[in-house]
């Protein structure tokens, strides 16, 4: 349980959902986990000012760190608070890394595990926040799994 740092100005922009009093942030941030591919967790969120907590139960650590990167990927969010319980086995937490002007899969690989060619690791391990391996941009942070 710890607090992940996101660059606020970058980001999917949802309407909105920072608005201080905007009693639907919760419901409005699970609609995006949901939207993004990750299915409806059983997961709740609250808003106060650029900070979101998350708190509730999953299945795995790759489950938990992608909501956290769903939720922390959203333009104006500058905080994470990761109060989510994961129910099955433990396993190493995952590496997160904020994407540079001109970064690509590949270098980040070729920083992270010595072999560009290992870009597609990267790209598996965000599925499905990232849809194709070329679209990332400046400000978002990916997991790099070990």
């Amino acid at each position: 349980m710890s607090i992940f740092s996101f660059v606020k100005e970058a980001g999917e922009k949802l309407i909105d959902l920072l608005t201080p009093g905007n009693a639907n942030a919760s419901e409005q941030l699970k609609e995006h986990i949901a939207k993004v591919g990750l299915g409806n967790p059983n997961v709740q969120a609250s808003v106060d000012g650029d900070k979101v907590t998350v708190t509730g139960e999953v299945a795995s650590q790759e489950e938990k760190e992608k909501i956290l990167l769903a939720v922390g990927n959203i333009a104006g969010v500058g905080s994470v608070d990761d109060q989510i319980t994961v129910t099955g086995p433990v396993a190493v937490a995952a590496v997160f890394v904020t994407v540079k002007k001109g970064d690509t899969l590949s270098a980040i690989a070729k920083v992270q595990y010595g072999d560009a060619n290992k870009y597609n690791k990267i790209f598996e391990a965000n599925k499905p926040l990232l849809s194709h391996p070329d679209k990332i941009y400046p400000g978002q942070v990916l997991r790099i799994p070990e």
